[in-house]
């Protein structure tokens, strides 16, 4: 194309144009941009030009406002970016620092320290044992870096549980410096209510954390049945049909209702067909 071939010196003077067309888009936009544009492209009077020239000088500013829109664009890809990642910092490594440093260098960093457990180690206590996310990841400002503390070494063995009551399990989980962790339940027709059935760690072990957990068995769940509609009926019906399902004995409120006849049951809680069993509460308004 011819226009390539121009001196350089034009050339030159060309780009000065661009650059100053740029910077009046980002300043006073596109009309003033497209006037020196404009300008670059050609510099002689566009009512004199011929068909040709008319096509070179299209070309010429097509090209421009191309180079124009890429460097807005990638101007703006380039700031997003330095915007995203101020927003993160990296990740330090916190273990083998006290619990008072891995805060304080979190806080320098915009981050905070959530402790998670505490577990026996070689390490002195009150010292990261483990962390997440690990030493050098990218992460967010404000985000929580999870760490394991350490009790320090101590020599605990794991007692026998098995076959206390969950109380007496609890305390001699405290005589021997430890503590009570999660307790499941399930039921065992043929034993007592609170009964350890098995234990986590098991009798003799080294204790890794201080928590113990423990299988638990629980007595039969009461029956259940299904509340009756009581409303219309009269009262001693009522906690006589109440009675014969083996729940207790009703409370029960009177209030004026001239339309209803005396001692009739007006409402109940809980409604009809609700799951009670012997432990549930059951209520009555009557008619005075």
């Amino acid at each position: 194309m011819a226009f390539l071939r121009r001196p350089l010196s034009a050339a030159a003077r060309g780009i000065n144009k661009v650059l100053r067309g740029m910077m009046l888009l980002l300043n006073h936009g596109p009309p003033a941009a497209m006037e020196v544009l404009s300008g670059a492209c050609y510099s002689g009077s566009r009512a004199t030009m011929s068909v040709g020239e008319r096509i070179e000088w299209l070309l010429r500013l097509a090209l421009l406002v191309f180079i124009l829109g890429a460097a807005a664009f990638l101007s703006a890809v380039t700031a997003m970016r330095f915007a995203i990642q101020g927003r993160q910092v990296t990740m330090p490594n916190l273990v083998g620092k006290s619990s008072a440093d891995a805060q304080a260098l979190l806080q320098f960093r915009g981050l905070q320290l959530k402790v998670v457990d505490r577990i026996y180690s070689e390490l002195p206590a009150n010292v990261v044992v483990r962390q997440s996310p690990p030493a050098g990841e990218p992460v967010k400002i404000s985000q929580d870096a999870h760490v394991v503390l350490s009790l320090g070494a101590q020599d605990v063995t794991i007692p026998l549980l098995t076959g206390l009551s969950l109380r007496a399990a609890r305390i001699q989980l405290l005589q021997a410096g430890l503590q009570l962790g999660e307790v499941t339940t399930y039921l065992v027709p043929s034993s007592d209510p609170d009964i350890v059935k098995q234990q986590d760690p098991a009798r003799g072990a080294k204790a890794v954390s201080p928590r113990v957990n423990l299988l638990v068995a629980s007595s039969a769940p009461p029956p259940a049945y299904v509340m009756p509609w009581l409303v219309g009926m009269p009262r001693s019906d009522a906690e006589r049909q109440l009675a014969a399902m083996g729940l207790k004995s009703p409370k029960v409120t009177d209030t004026a209702a001239a339309q209803w006849p005396k001692n009739t049951i007006i409402d109940q809680a809980p409604g009809q067909g609700t799951r009670v069993s012997t432990e549930t509460s059951v209520e009555l308004l009557v008619a005075e």
